[in-house]
């Protein structure tokens, strides 16, 4: 059960989005309801509930959508308009009111993601040089503030904010607050 997306009232406008989203890049492949089921592997049944939101979805089932579709699972869930970059799409809702899955952002990736703990005392910095064309990273502050250097300005995240970014510049991090900033950040090639 914890992997459903959840059909609430509270949540009319994720399923709008992905009601509305599977349907417009259904008949952009010019596909049939029936060819897309095959496509996913789902019954035709399921493919007509998503389409009308009236059906509970794992988010496996929608990644299967997705490859059926030949699209991204970001693409079916995130809202008109919004940046791969900053999502923040509410994708999956527990029972529990305060348990919830959040996609922030996404970038594509060609090779390899890697996961960081990354700890700075006050006033620490890390100076970085450029990755290769197509790199990004994503960085998400959990305490503290992060100063953060790229070629076009600096910004500052605050605990509990996250940002994307193209690594293939000059950039740096600093940890600018009176305790230890901590953050987790993903390197995407």
């Amino acid at each position: 059960m914890s992997n459903i997306l959840h059909f609430k009232p509270e949540r009319e406008n994720v399923l709008k989005h992905v009601a509305d989203n599977v349907r417009s890049f259904r008949l952009a492949a010019e596909l049939s309801q029936a060819q897309l089921a095959e496509a996913s592997g789902l019954s035709r049944r399921m493919i007509i509930h998503i389409e009308t939101g009236e059906s509970n979805i794992s988010l496996s089932s929608l990644d299967k959508v997705a490859d059926g579709l030949g699209v991204s699972f970001y693409q079916l869930v995130s809202a008109p308009g919004c940046s791969p970059e900053r999502l923040e799409t509410l994708a999956w809702k527990g029972e529990k009111e305060n348990s919830f899955a959040m996609m922030l952002g996404n970038v594509p990736a060609k090779k390899n993601t890697s996961l960081w703990l990354w700890v700075l005392e006050p006033g620490e910095r890390y100076t970085a040089n450029p990755d290769p064309t197509g790199w990004h990273e994503m960085i998400y502050v959990f305490e503290g503030c992060l100063m953060l250097g790229l070629e076009n300005g600096t910004e500052i995240i605050e605990a509990g904010d996250f940002k994307i970014f193209s690594s293939a510049q000059y950039y740096w991090y600093e940890g600018n607050a009176a305790v230890k900033t901590k953050f987790i950040r993903n390197v995407v090639s």
